[in-house]
């Protein structure tokens, strides 16, 4: 069986020595490039197609921008992103561009080798000192996706919406306004109230002021919801 392709790329020459060192010394994989630069990753991608590419996340630049263009460049290529310090953000935001892998400069040989075998086995490695906090992370900015996905609201519900927060809270008021029948107005009254998982009409109101584009620049006048 052929050895795995890794490239290695880290802006400290000393640990990029020492990771070199680590992988050939093990036969299962063989190093085919090491740079030192963001742009050098981008073009040792597009060159050699590693199986594997270790990056260092704590180069200067837009990280999850490079792993967008190393994966442009060789789509089968598997990123681990390493740093010297754990940073949450910084995980989350390399996941969401592509990485299989974060993992501490601090890890000891075999974790390090566990990582490269985990993601080439179509795995996701997170370093296990910070792996809770991350998952955590990763799985509430899944959550507010979905939020903001569930509350789009169409051009005829933001219309609506804007009458109640005006404080025109009757069907016939909101029919009036928009020149459409009472009829109209409770289909959309309904869907807007599965859309922002609301009861009432002030639940409406209340679940609305929460969303991109209502929270500022409306002057609300005093509602009464009987």
């Amino acid at each position: 069986m052929s050895p795995v392709t890794v490239a290695l790329v880290d802006a400290q020459p000393l640990f990029l020595l020492g990771e070199g060192r680590l992988f050939e010394k093990n036969n299962a994989f063989r190093v085919v490039a090491t740079g030192t630069t963001v742009a050098q990753a981008k073009a040792i991608a597009a060159r050699f197609r590693p199986n594997l590419l270790i990056l260092d996340s704590d180069h200067e630049g837009d990280m999850p921008s490079t792993i967008l263009a190393i994966h442009a460049a060789s789509r089968a290529t598997k990123v681990v992103a390493v740093t010297a310090m754990p940073n949450i953000d910084a995980a989350v935001r390399a996941f969401e561009a592509g990485a299989s892998g974060y993992a501490l400069k601090s890890s000891t040989p075999e974790e390090f080798i566990a990582a490269a075998e985990t993601v080439l086995r179509g795995g996701t490695y997170i370093n296990p000192t910070f792996a809770a906090q991350v998952v955590g992370a990763l799985r509430a900015a899944a959550l507010r996706k979905v939020a903001g996905q569930t509350t789009q609201l169409s051009v005829r519900e933001h219309q609506i919406v804007r009458l109640l927060l005006q404080g025109r809270t009757t069907n016939q008021e909101i029919a009036d306004s928009l020149s459409i029948s009472v009829k109209t107005v409770k289909h959309y009254m309904t869907l807007l109230m599965q859309k922002l998982r609301a009861r009432n009409r002030l639940e409406v109101v209340m679940a609305v002021q929460k969303i991109d584009g209502f929270q500022s620049g409306h002057t609300h006048q005093p509602v009464r919801y009987n």
